[in-house]
């Protein structure tokens, strides 16, 4: 912990190494998701929870969104609910992830009715939501900083489920394509936005423990996956129960 006030070029290097160190990725989770070491029900699973995230991606931004001072701040952050929420129904992030849930084989109505998510996927997301309203919004807009690592996760992840999975299409894989480049886009604008406004030792102290806050939520939803449906393999009572065969 450096307690000197480092450049903007040392801040983003700072960021980056806690991406290099922290981010999900590494899972022991992700890695079998990536290599074809899962099963169908054991994806079935990651998707139905990462749903839950997906799904309150939008409410965390609208969340900040009411709290940016300025009109030019809300177009930028405004974006990223389109993208989730899409302009209709049936468009944007959210609806694409049900595709892929769809193409899972899981019922929507299940899927959408949260009732099989793991308390730690719950609590791990809620976390994340209550952490964005309540911090400052320099401290927000930092936690948003994992989008500088995904376009590499999403290529691994395709790439990697395309090859590994029968069942797994392309057109189940949709809902990554668009964030190839909408997740570079939010990236970039929220690393500008963090070198200029992290003007201070406490300011840089305070922005690089958002960025790890999320990571430990990426990471912590992984961990009950592989603890529930992985080794020892203990799912909760209600939690998603996997068909046996």
């Amino acid at each position: 912990m450096s307690d000197r006030l480092l450049t903007p070029d040392e801040l983003e290097t700072a960021l980056r190494a806690i991406g290099a160190e922290r981010y999900h990725n590494l899972h022991p989770f992700h890695r079998a998701l990536h290599d074809g070491r899962l099963s169908k029900a054991q994806v079935q699973a990651w998707a139905l929870n990462r749903y839950y995230y997906q799904a309150r991606i939008p409410a965390k931004d609208a969340t900040l969104l009411a709290r940016l001072p300025t009109a030019e701040l809300r177009r930028e952050w405004r974006r990223r609910i389109e993208d989730h929420d899409g302009t209709e129904p049936g468009t944007g992030g959210v609806a694409r992830w049900l595709r892929l849930t769809d193409g899972l084989g899981l019922d929507r109505d299940y899927v959408e009715s949260l009732d099989g998510l793991l308390p730690g996927t719950r609590f791990a997301v809620d976390a994340y939501v209550h952490f964005v309203g309540e911090r400052s919004i320099l401290e927000a807009i930092a936690s948003s900083l994992t989008e500088l690592f995904s376009p590499n996760i999403i290529s691994e992840r395709v790439s990697g489920m395309l090859r590994n999975y029968s069942f797994i299409t392309e057109e189940t894989l949709a809902y990554f394509t668009p964030r190839l480049t909408q997740a570079p886009r939010d990236s970039d604008f929220a690393l500008f936005y963090v070198k200029e406004h992290a003007r201070t030792v406490e300011r840089q102290q305070a922005v690089m423990d958002a960025l790890r806050f999320k990571c430990g939520v990426l990471w912590s939803m992984l961990d009950a996956l592989d603890y529930a449906y992985v080794a020892p393999g203990f799912v909760p009572p209600g939690a998603f129960a996997p068909r046996a065969g």
